[in-house]
């Protein structure tokens, strides 16, 4: 049985990181440290969008390449490699998967072939105030007003929200969970701009009295398994990312330790830093393998909460890891700013934290195993 990635994978991850690779540099990335600019690519985003590259998952019918889950985190991978400043997580996985698979036919038809064409940019807010579940929103509510819907409350840590045409949102109606896509300037909509470690562009959202057309509700029932569906997704996607950034800090490492030079000789011939290399290799592999374990999982709409739990706590963990190795063997230049490492080690923070630490993971597999659903299937 062949377990290798099929000839259209390839030539997915390929294209994305020749476009990837090319279009991305340390310079242009220097740009939008410290918030001196918006961290969203619009002209690289377009490129990404003329190859049909954040279309990888979307069925033909609306204009995608008709492929899978697996195949869009080969592309969250290479995004990580580059640490792109494009908002593929957000809308490739966390909107678009969603909105395809539960929204009505007239919504799709709508939104998912104006996002193939790049005509739309959408976003999602998973996060409350004190709450981490986006199943289970506690601030947002929403209420019915003929065929529209009306949202009050609000969202935490929206990324992208402003640079979005459209945020998926899940609210709280009576005993169940609606969800709604809501345009980004509609009348009730308050975005105000918070600052990460990461620099991505991210807003706390007001949602006052904000009425949603038909063609913006998804589903005015069952929105819990809307939004664990597509948590599920989101967090895999940060995982993928996290092979992509580790895998490049790692080789950034390598490469530099072998020019390198200390009493005459290459960094890398010494023993201790040889080990530390090796570490390091050994993590990103196992988090390479648990990734695609969980990815290939949710790519055929099997059961992968375990694959998943495991796969993010060893997102934290590697990266953790990694950023202290690579930068130890790099010694002052590490945690210089005029050298790429250091924005990958933010990043790896970033995808640790993002939608549950490994701790929190961690906990939700204990759990899983006391309980006796992680031992057989």
């Amino acid at each position: 049985m062949d377990f290798g990635f099929s000839e259209e994978q390839r030539e997915v991850q390929a294209l994305a990181k020749q476009i990837l690779g090319e279009q991305v540099t340390a310079e242009k990335l220097a740009a939008y440290d410290e918030y001196a600019e918006p961290r969203l690519d619009r002209e690289l985003w377009q490129q990404l969008v003329s190859a049909g590259l954040p279309n990888v998952a979307v069925e033909e019918a609306y204009g995608g390449m008709g492929f899978g889950f697996m195949e869009l985190a080969l592309l969250m991978e290479e995004a990580g490699r580059t640490i792109a400043p494009v908002p593929l997580a957000q809308h490739c996985v966390s909107a678009l998967l969603p909105i395809q698979r539960f929204a009505p036919d007239a919504v799709k038809e709508e939104v998912l072939s104006a996002a193939t064409r790049g005509e739309v940019l959408l976003t999602a807010a998973m996060l409350e105030h004190l709450n981490d579940d986006p199943a289970t929103p506690l601030v947002t509510t929403a209420t019915r007003e003929g065929d529209a819907m009306l949202l009050n409350g609000a969202k935490r840590a929206v990324a992208y929200a402003a640079e979005a045409d459209a945020i998926l949102v899940a609210a709280a109606i009576g005993d169940d969970v609606a969800v709604a896509l809501v345009p980004s300037t509609a009348e009730g909509v308050t975005l105000a701009p918070i600052q990460s470690t990461a620099f991505e562009p991210q807003y706390d959202l007001t949602l006052d009295n904000v009425r949603v057309e038909e063609l913006g509700v998804i589903a005015w029932s069952g929105g819990a398994e809307i939004m664990a569906w597509a948590a599920q997704r989101t967090v895999a996607a940060l995982c993928a990312h996290q092979v992509g950034a580790t895998d490049y800090a790692m080789r950034l490492s390598a490469s530099y330790t072998s020019e390198r030079q200390q009493f005459g000789v290459p960094v890398a011939t010494f023993q201790a830093v040889g080990h530390r290399m090796a570490d390091c290799y050994i993590d990103i592999e196992c988090l390479r393998l648990t990734t695609y374990q969980a990815a290939s999982l949710l790519d055929a709409e099997a059961e992968a909460s375990t694959e998943l739990s495991i796969a993010k706590i060893w997102a934290g963990d590697c990266g953790h890891r990694v950023s202290y190795a690579t930068q130890h063997v790099h010694g002052g230049t590490g945690i210089d700013r005029d050298y790429p490492l250091w924005r990958y080690c933010l990043w790896m923070r970033h995808n640790e934290m993002t939608l549950g630490s490994s701790t929190v993971h961690l906990a939700a597999l204990g759990e899983n195993i006391a309980a006796g659903g992680a031992l057989f299937k």
